[in-house]
C-alpha cells in the first residue's frame, strides 16, 4: 500500500494520544485501516483489545470493510461501531439491556405528539414542530446542560421544560432510553462505578476515532474515562469540515484536545488525492477566512485542471437554465448523471430547480427527502381559499382558513359536512361587527373567484391580510417570518404560468406524481441520474461534477447565521461542498429570485480574492 510520509507517520504510530488532521480526500479511511493492521501485525496487539468509532453505520461498515479486504479475512475481532453501538454495548453488560429497551421512532414520536397535545400549543406543521424540539432536547442532552440554563428557540422557557421533563418520564415508566440517554447512562455508569470502568478500559487499550470534529461533549468525556489510564486515544478528523453545532457537535473540542493531551503528537494529511489543484487552492482561499481553526494548507495531487466556473444570472429561471443546458452538455460529452451532483444549502425553496430538471427529463435521485412545496401547510391555506372561491361547500376547507387570519369566528358554526354560509350569517344574527367580517370575508371570496392564481394568491396574502397571520404565527413560534414568506414568494412565482386553478390544480397533481416516479427510479437504479443533496449530507461524498446553486447571501451565508461562530460554520459547510468536486465546480447565483433584489455570498468574493 503506497502511502505518503504524513500517512506512514500516523500509521506507525503506537503509544500514547495523537491527532491526525485530515483535509478532504486525504486518505484518512486508509490511515485508521492501517493503523490498526499495524498495531495487530506489527506489535500483536489483540484484535479485541481494539475499538474504531465512526459517527454512521454505513460509515462502521465501509471501514470495517476496508480492514477486511487489507488483511485479507473475512472475520475479525476487532470492535468497529458508533458512539451509541459501543455505548450500549456497555450499558447491555452493566443493566441487561436488550433492544427493546431502545425506544422505537415511532413511538418517541408519539410520546411528544401527546405531551405537546396536553399543553394545547399553536403550530402549523405537527412534524417540523416536534422534529425541532426533539433537536433542542438532544443540544441539553448531548452537551449535558442544565435544563435551566436553556433557553428554548422554539417556545417558552416553561413550556419547553415542562416538555423536556415530560418526555424523560414518559421514558423512563416506559423503561426506555433513547439514544442521547444511551451517552448520559453510559457515563453515569462509568464515573459510578469504577470497576466497571476498569473492565472496559482494559477491554478498549486502543481507540481510534474518526470524523473526531462532530463529537459532541458528553461523548469525548466518555472517551476519555476509557482511554485512561494509558490515554491510546487516536483522533482523525478535520475541524474545516465541522458542520454539525446545530446538532451539539463542538469544534473547539477537537481544537482543544492538544490542551487535554500535552502530551500529543500531531500530523496534518494536507494532500489531497480527490481534486484538482483548481478546486484545492480555491477551497483554501475561502476557509482560511476562518479564525478559529488549526492553520493549514491543503496542496492537490492531480493537475490545475479546468477553472471553477462562478456564474451570477439576472434571475432565478435563468441560473436553472444555464444548470440544465449545462448538464445535458456535460452528459452528452460522456460525463454519467451519476458522476454529478447539485448542492443545495437547505431542502425548502427547490421547487423550480425540480421543475426545470423534470421539463428536461433529466432523471434526479434525492439525498435528502425534498419537501414538496405542494405538501406544506402554506399552500394547503392558499388551496382552501381557492377551493372555496370555486364554489366548494366543503367543511374541511372552511376550518383550515376561517381565522387565518383572526377573524373570531367559532368552528360550532361549521356543523355540518357542507358549509351553507347563509347559517353561518345567521349564528352571528344579533352581533353586527361580526356580521362585517362575514360580509368582508363572502366579499373577499367573491373577488377570488375571478382571479387567476398569481393575483389570487396576491390578494390573499395583502388583500385578506394572511401576510399579517403570518407574521403573529412567527412571532409566536420564534421563527423568522421571512421563512414563511419565502414559501409565499415561491408559491406564486410557481403560479404565475397558470391562467386558471383547473391548470394550476392539474399541475401540482403531475408534480407530484413525477416527484413520486423520480424516486421509485432513483430506488430501484432504473436509470443513469444526478444526485440532489444538502450540502450536510454530501459530507464523505464525492463526484467528478458538482454544481452549488443558490450562491446568495441570506441562503448561504443562511439568514440565521448571526453570530461569527454561525458564520464560520456557514464557511465551513461551503468549503465541504467545494471540496466535493473532483474536477468540475460550478458555483451559481441569482440577482433576482422571487420578485426579490439577491446580493451574491459573500464566500464567492473570498474565493476569488488571491
Amino acid at each position: 500500500m503506497q502511502m505518503n510520509s504524513s500517512q506512514k507517520q500516523a500509521v506507525w504510530h503506537k503509544d500514547g494520544p495523537m491527532l491526525v488532521l485530515a483535509g478532504p480526500g486525504s486518505g484518512k479511511t486508509l490511515v485508521i485501516t492501517e493503523r490498526t493492521k499495524y498495531l495487530i501485525q506489527e506489535h500483536q496487539i489483540p484484535e479485541e483489545n481494539i475499538l474504531v468509532i465512526t459517527f454512521t453505520k454505513a460509515a462502521a461498515g465501509e471501514m470495517k470493510e476496508r480492514f477486511l479486504a487489507g488483511m485479507k479475512s473475512s472475520y475479525t475481532k476487532v470492535n468497529f461501531g458508533t458512539f451509541h453501538a459501543v455505548f450500549f454495548t456497555i450499558l447491555k453488560h452493566a443493566y441487561h439491556f436488550n433492544a427493546t429497551n431502545i425506544v422505537r421512532e415511532e413511538v418517541r414520536y408519539q410520546f411528544l405528539k401527546e405531551i405537546i397535545h396536553r399543553h394545547e400549543l399553536e403550530y402549523e406543521d405537527e412534524k417540523e414542530f416536534i422534529k425541532d424540539l426533539f433537536s433542542e432536547i438532544s443540544l441539553v442532552k448531548g452537551n449535558q446542560m442544565e435544563l435551566s440554563n436553556y433557553y428554548s428557540v422554539h417556545c417558552s422557557e416553561e413550556i419547553f421544560r415542562s416538555i423536556y421533563t415530560d418526555y424523560n418520564n414518559r421514558l423512563k415508566k416506559a423503561k426506555l432510553i433513547d439514544f442521547d440517554d444511551m451517552l448520559l447512562y453510559c457515563h453515569e455508569l462509568l464515573t459510578k462505578r469504577g470497576d466497571i470502568l476498569t473492565i472496559w478500559q482494559e477491554k478498549f487499550q486502543y481507540i481510534l476515532i474518526d470524523e473526531f470534529q462532530d463529537i459532541n461533549k458528553v461523548q469525548f468525556e466518555i472517551m476519555k474515562l476509557l482511554a485512561k489510564p494509558r490515554n491510546n486515544i487516536f483522533i482523525v478528523g478535520d475541524d474545516d469540515q465541522s458542520i454539525y453545532r446545530f446538532r451539539g457537535a463542538k469544534p473547539e473540542i477537537m481544537l482543544k484536545f492538544p490542551d487535554h493531551y500535552t502530551e500529543c503528537k500531531q500530523v496534518l494529511l494536507n494532500v489531497n488525492y480527490r481534486s484538482t489543484q483548481a478546486i484545492v487552492k480555491a477551497a483554501n482561499r475561502l476557509v482560511m477566512h476562518n479564525k478559529n481553526r488549526f492553520s493549514k494548507e491543503v496542496s492537490a495531487v492531480k493537475s490545475v485542471g479546468r477553472e471553477i466556473e462562478i456564474h451570477a444570472f439576472e434571475t432565478l429561471a435563468k441560473e436553472n437554465q444555464m444548470l440544465a443546458d449545462e448538464i445535458l452538455k456535460l452528459n452528452k460529452a460522456g460525463i454519467a448523471l451519476s458522476e454529478m451532483a447539485i448542492l443545495i444549502r437547505t431542502n425548502m425553496g427547490s421547487g423550480a430547480l425540480l421543475h426545470k430538471l423534470m421539463e428536461y427529463n433529466i432523471p434526479f435521485r434525492m439525498r435528502d427527502s425534498l419537501p414538496n412545496l405542494y405538501d406544506h401547510w402554506i399552500t394547503t391555506d392558499l388551496i382552501s381559499y381557492i377551493r372555496i372561491a370555486m364554489g366548494s361547500t366543503q367543511r374541511s376547507f372552511y376550518l383550515q382558513i376561517i381565522n387565518r387570519p383572526k377573524r373570531y369566528i367559532s368552528r360550532e358554526c361549521f356543523d355540518s359536512p357542507e358549509v351553507d354560509f347563509e347559517d353561518v350569517k345567521a349564528y352571528y344574527d344579533d352581533k353586527n361587527w361580526m356580521l362585517e367580517r362575514l360580509d368582508q370575508f363572502d366579499y373577499d371570496i367573491t373577488i377570488l373567484g375571478r382571479m387567476n392564481p398569481y393575483a389570487a394568491i396576491n390578494y390573499i396574502r395583502r388583500g385578506v391580510g394572511y401576510e399579517g397571520y403570518l407574521k403573529e404565527y412567527a412571532d409566536m413560534r420564534k421563527i423568522k417570518v421571512e421563512e414563511l414568506i419565502e414559501i409565499l414568494d415561491e408559491l406564486q412565482e410557481n403560479a404565475r404560468e397558470f391562467k386558471t386553478y383547473e391548470e394550476w390544480f392539474h399541475h401540482m397533481d403531475e408534480y407530484k406524481q413525477e416527484l413520486k416516479r423520480q424516486a421509485s427510479e432513483a430506488a430501484n437504479n432504473n436509470k443513469d441520474s444526478i444526485t440532489i443533496a444538502t450540502m450536510h449530507s454530501s459530507k464523505g461524498l464525492e463526484f467528478k461534477v458538482v454544481y452549488i446553486v443558490d450562491a446568495n447571501e441570506g441562503i448561504t451565508p443562511h439568514k440565521k447565521a448571526v453570530l461569527e461562530a454561525d458564520v464560520e460554520e456557514e464557511r465551513r459547510l461551503f468549503y465541504v461542498a467545494m471540496t466535493r468536486a473532483k474536477e468540475y465546480l460550478y458555483i451559481l447565483s441569482a440577482k433576482e429570485r422571487y420578485n426579490k433584489e439577491m446580493d451574491c455570498s459573500r464566500f464567492i468574493g473570498e474565493i476569488i480574492k488571491t
